[in-house]
């Protein structure tokens, strides 16, 4: 896969088109092809697999879910899922699910570390971050604590590979043509996952991956960002 230059262009069609309810026109954020009847086969073939695959790793990685469920409700006190809301493709709203990495007041303390926050833009990241717990860590390191976003992409939420899925705050500070990132399905895996994750720490960079992806988008592109991920999971680079 060629590499993406941080400094790329934003693509075509993706300035931030409205239509006359105000709201984004996202066909406008898709690549012209997306009409054709090839992208909408492979559309569908993508969701079987998404299906295929993520019931295959629920079924293989039970142990360790289960493994790690303990571990959560044990080292800490709180629950083991940490539910929170974010938003899917066309900015529709669910329900995201991880494993708990952080003490139960997190959310509320968040204010209290944002001037110290390493990324640019609307998205919070901070390498060692107060809140999170000795375990959470360690689940971060290897995404570990993502695992049961597998719930999402069974449900149709969520898909295998496509953008990360920005929570409301942060899709409110967007700019316009930010918002092309949910003109599809959000993923676990993406382009920023395997170029080093939060060593990104530029957000219209991180932006400009998710749109080139888009605008490449194809099944082939998917096979390959999903082997990409799994060295760059037990690498844990950029993962915190």
């Amino acid at each position: 896969m060629r590499p993406v230059a941080a400094s790329m262009r934003v693509p075509a069609g993706t300035t931030g088109a409205l239509r006359v309810d105000g709201e984004p026109d996202w066909e406008a954020y898709l690549p012209a092809r997306a009409r054709s009847r090839s992208w909408r086969v492979q559309q569908r073939i993508k969701r079987v697999l998404d299906v295929v695959i993520a019931c295959m790793a629920v079924a293989l990685l039970s142990p360790l879910l289960l493994l790690v469920a303990v571990l959560v409700k044990l080292s800490s006190p709180g629950p083991v899922l940490y539910r929170y809301p974010v938003l899917g493709w066309r900015a529709r709203p669910f329900t995201g699910l991880k494993f708990r990495t952080m003490i139960v007041d997190a959310d509320v303390r968040k204010t209290e570390y944002m001037e110290q926050n390493e990324m640019n833009g609307p998205v919070f990241k901070l390498r060692n971050d107060p809140r999170v717990t000795r375990l959470g860590r360690w689940l971060r390191k290897y995404s570990i604590d993502e695992l049961p976003q597998l719930w999402s992409v069974l449900r149709g939420e969520m898909s295998l590979v496509g953008p990360r899925p920005p929570g409301p705050h942060e899709y409110a500070d967007f700019e316009p043509w930010q918002r092309g990132k949910l003109a599809v399905i959000p993923g676990m895996t993406c382009i920023w996952q395997v170029s080093g994750r939060s060593e990104i720490s530029d957000f219209d960079s991180w932006v400009r991956l998710d749109l080139d992806y888009i605008a490449r988008w194809n099944l082939l592109l998917d096979l390959v960002l999903l082997v990409r991920t799994i060295p760059a999971v037990l690498s844990a680079r950029g993962a915190y």
